[in-house]
């Protein structure tokens, strides 16, 4: 009876169990073979026959089994199709390829992609299609444009798992993206050759399009008017990256759904109007069509300059949905038009589910289309119609921070304060910079850009100084502990439910949002971590999480502090208590039991002696065949390490479970071992090598 209620309305509901099935392929705990697919395609062919010979009320219920086994396939696909080299092992020689994209890392070192990438002694089905570098060398002579041929002199590596069991997998990540090594070089980047003919030109076009922008737009304000119209963020400095991400503003520069609702906003409304303007024209063509097409055009446009990353290919999708409505005379946004958007995103490039764009945006969008119509409703009883257009944007802005602050939270282990406000400052005047950029595209060929580009500086000197003192006042960010695995997609299904499900038993989505709040709050850190290469060991105390050493593992000390909800740098957190002892050998109590974390040049010389002292030693190099003084001395290697990626130690009495970031064979972890999780006891029965024993 439910069910059919609810028919007619549930085509929303196809992109959430294609998300389902997404999700299921990326937690399964083992590589699915072709026997796996082959047996949940017929399971696809039979439901497609119940659904056409079965009863009509459990149809519903076969679309939501079919679209689910839809997702999983479609995961597999993709991640087959998308397979690509990796380096094998750590690599330091010559490196050459074209440039591709060029940004900036955390610790705003510039970076380049390249890609026809050419490694020493490397054949060509070993070596990478991508590999990204880093640049601490001396500032170049020249600029970098992309389709220039660059070498340099680069350590590279294989991008590394997860820092911490069920942590974000970085090298999963590369993987969908094809980019087979990350490094960074110390020494100069020459050209090698220039941009060839008809090489890159839209990423050279960007390039050009920027340093216009910039030339005059100066500093930090024509970075950021460059970055949010052509998508070059490469001057972009790290201190108003920090400031945009603390004032809850860094969404202005992803490129998402507002930027690309603004562009096309204002491009529909200039045609459609501008048409309205010639009463000729007006009176014998549809003007909203026209204006639709055109709209369309300069979105494709805006989608190819900006780079056509994730974000703005789903932002495109759907407003590209959204003017196919306009053509076809139907609603532009509604549940359906965002839901078809997602289901396509979703069979196309299905890890974008486990991305944070694709949960904020979505998010936002259907909170907006949920929520507008009551609220629109409710301020046209209480408010005069002065009021209404002021309260409108208030209410909005409630409305999309409250649906991405949980995934935004996850994501970030931030919680923006202010946030509210800056977005009510910035905004409407983001609006008019993006209005001030079409304007001076259309005015350039004449030489009348500039007032244009005068108001797109004051406009982008205005979000960088509300974006700075957000930033800066007492408390303007709260940190957030990490959610557990199941977190998100409670909050995720139970809001969506309450949404997208008629009538009164919609509120029973309150029950898994409710579960998932009690499961954050009472999430547990883990006590002891240990970083993949072993120079670094996190201890979890009364004061926090204290690290061993101020140096070292820099990414995976700053990622465990972020999520144990801690703003502590990474070198004050190696001053807090937890670890004693000189730097070569640093003494840390793991319950009842005592460990060692050697490091320098005579760490494994200083085995035997850390052995005669500590039961768990740390060693950031192999061990080899020779066996610590004492058999119940359990030596944490880098063999080990290699094997089971980062580690979290679980204390059981005067038992440790080791827990590894790599526990599951998956495709992008190409041919790394992986390892089960292991209990290791103190008892002198233990094999002889220190391992734990069956």
């Amino acid at each position: 009876m439910v069910l059919q209620t609810a028919q007619g309305s549930l085509f929303p509901f196809v992109p959430v169990f294609l998300a389902f099935g997404v999700g299921l392929w990326f937690s399964l705990p083992f590589e699915p073979g072709m026997a796996f697919y082959g047996g949940v395609g017929v399971g696809v062919l039979a439901l497609v026959v119940l659904w056409r010979f079965g009863p009509e009320l459990a149809q519903p219920v076969i679309v939501a089994a079919a679209c689910v086994a839809v997702g999983v396939l479609s995961s597999g696909l993709r991640a087959h199709l998308v397979e690509a080299p990796m380096l094998a092992r750590p690599y330091y020689g010559p490196v050459q390829g074209r440039i591709i994209d060029i940004d900036r890392s955390q610790s705003d070192a510039m970076r380049l992609t390249l890609d026809q990438v050419v490694l020493r002694d490397l054949s060509k089905a070993a070596t990478p299609l991508k590999v990204r570098v880093s640049l601490h060398g001396p500032p170049p002579g020249t600029s970098y444009q992309p389709g220039q041929i660059v070498m340099t002199t680069a350590r590279l590596a294989a991008p590394e798992s997860a820092v911490e069991p069920g942590g974000f997998d970085f090298r999963r990540m590369a993987y969908f993206n094809q980019m087979g090594a990350i490094g960074y070089t110390a020494a100069p980047v020459v050209m090698w050759a220039p941009a060839a003919e008809g090489s890159q030109v839209i990423n050279r076009l960007r390039g050009h399009l920027s340093a216009a922008i910039q030339a005059q737009v100066p500093g930090d304000s024509g970075a950021f008017a460059s970055g949010v119209m052509t998508g070059d963020r490469a001057n972009i400095s790290a201190a108003v990256v920090m400031d945009l991400r603390k004032s809850s503003l860094a969404h202005l520069l992803a490129i998402s759904g507002m930027n690309m609702a603004f562009i096309t906003a204002f491009v529909f409304g200039i045609v459609r109007y501008g048409l309205a303007l010639v009463p000729p024209v007006a009176l014998r063509v549809n003007s909203k069509k026209i204006a639709a097409v055109v709209a369309l055009g300069v979105a494709l446009f805006y989608l190819l300059l900006s780079g056509a990353n994730v974000a703005t290919a789903r932002a495109f999708l759907m407003v590209s949905v959204m003017l196919c409505a306009v053509l076809l005379d139907r609603r532009a946004l509604s549940f359906r038009s965002v839901a078809l958007a997602a289901a396509i995103l979703l069979l196309v490039e299905p890890e974008g589910l486990t991305e944070p764009g694709f949960q904020l945006s979505f998010a936002a969008t259907v909170a907006l289309i949920a929520g507008f119509g009551p609220v629109q409703r409710w301020l046209k009883v209480l408010l005069p119609g002065w009021m209404e257009p002021p309260a409108m944007l208030v209410a909005t802005s409630v409305l999309a921070g409250v649906a991405t602050a949980p995934f935004a939270a996850a994501t970030f282990n931030l919680f923006t304060d202010y946030g509210l406000i800056a977005n009510l400052m910035t905004v409407p005047v983001m609006s008019l910079l993006m209005g001030a950029g079409v304007m001076a595209a259309m005015l350039a060929p004449v030489g009348l850009a500039w007032p244009a580009l005068w108001v797109m500086e004051r406009c982008a000197a205005w979000i960088l100084w509300v974006a700075h003192w957000i930033a800066g006042l007492d408390g303007a960010v709260t940190p957030i502990v990490a959610p557990g695995p199941w977190v998100v997609p409670l909050i995720a299904c139970g809001a969506l439910w309450m949404v997208l499900w008629p009538g009164r038993s919609r509120w029973i989505g309150g029950g898994p949002v409710a579960l998932a709040l009690v499961l954050w709050v009472m999430v547990e850190r883990p006590a002891v971590l240990i970083s993949s290469d072993g120079v670094l060991v996190g201890r979890l105390g009364e004061a926090g999480r204290a690290l061993s050493s101020p140096r070292g593992a820099g990414f995976a000390a700053e990622s465990w502090l972020a999520d144990d909800g801690d703003l502590t740098l990474p070198e004050d957190a190696a001053l807090r208590p937890g670890f004693s002892g000189p730097k070569t050998a640093r003494a840390f109590q793991v319950g009842a039991l005592r460990g060692e974390v050697l490091s320098g040049k005579s760490a494994l010389q200083g085995l035997p002696a850390a052995c005669a002292r500590a039961d768990i030693v740390v060693l950031p190099a192999a061990m080899g065949p020779a066996p610590p003084q004492r058999p119940e001395c359990f030596v944490i290697d880098r063999t080990l390490l290699d094997q089971t990626g980062a580690l979290e130690l679980r204390v059981e009495g005067e038992a440790v479970r080791l827990v590894p970031a790599r526990a599951v064979q998956r495709i992008w972890l190409g041919d790394r071992p992986v390892a089960a999780p292991q209990v290791w006891r103190k008892d002198p029965a233990r094999l002889a090598d220190g391992r734990p024993g069956p």
